[in-house]
């Protein structure tokens, strides 16, 4: 169901992400984030000049390599739209991401190394974002990764899943995780099973 119908208005700013997920031939995982904002309306920028309409004021791009472990390998941050000539030199600080592990404290982990001026607003945003993707990514059947061996979309038995209770469908009373994790399932089987 798409969004009820909107008071009139005039569209002025356009935010866009893409990220993608990809299984490397090494065996790594590359997950790749892209933001860009544009205006509808020119401006003038100190640093630039004018702004046309659909020009990206900001345009900036983050390259995550992981392990199996979810560990991060290498990061490379770019910046080629901003607008401030200063933006492009936050860029090197990325590489305090290299060794953090995706997962619990995640958020936190990017704060305590990216927080204030050591980072950039929009690329840091954009790097909490990207840690679902490395999910979603790791998640791809063995069919599409090649991988034969254990993968984190494994499930070994008595491990607790890093999914439960990480949103409303996995909670752990709830008919997912009945169905899907039933080791794990904490509700009531009377009412999962109606």
């Amino acid at each position: 169901m798409p969004l009820s119908e909107p008071a009139p208005r005039k569209h002025l700013h356009t935010r866009r992400y893409e990220m993608r997920g990809f299984i490397r031939e090494d065996g790594l995982w590359d997950i790749e984030g892209h933001i860009t904002d544009t205006k509808t309306y020119s401006f003038e920028n100190d640093y630039r000049g004018t702004m046309e309409p659909g020009d990206a004021i900001h345009d900036m791009s983050i390259r995550l390599t992981i392990d199996d472990d979810f560990v991060i390998q290498a990061v490379e941050a770019v910046t080629d739209g901003s607008p401030y000539a200063v933006c492009p030199a936050v860029a090197p600080n990325f590489q305090r991401m290299v060794g953090v592990k995706i997962g619990p404290g995640w958020r936190k982990a990017i704060r305590d190394r990216l927080g204030g001026v050591h980072g950039c607003t929009h690329m840091v945003e954009m790097l909490g974002a990207m840690a679902t993707v490395a999910y979603q990514t790791a998640y791809s059947s063995r069919t599409q990764t090649g991988k034969t061996g254990g993968t984190p979309v494994d499930t070994k038995p008595g491990v607790r899943p890093r999914l439960l209770n990480s949103c409303h469908a996995y909670r752990t009373d709830g008919p997912v995780v009945a169905k899907q994790f039933p080791a794990f399932f904490t509700g009531d089987e009377a009412s999962e099973a109606g």
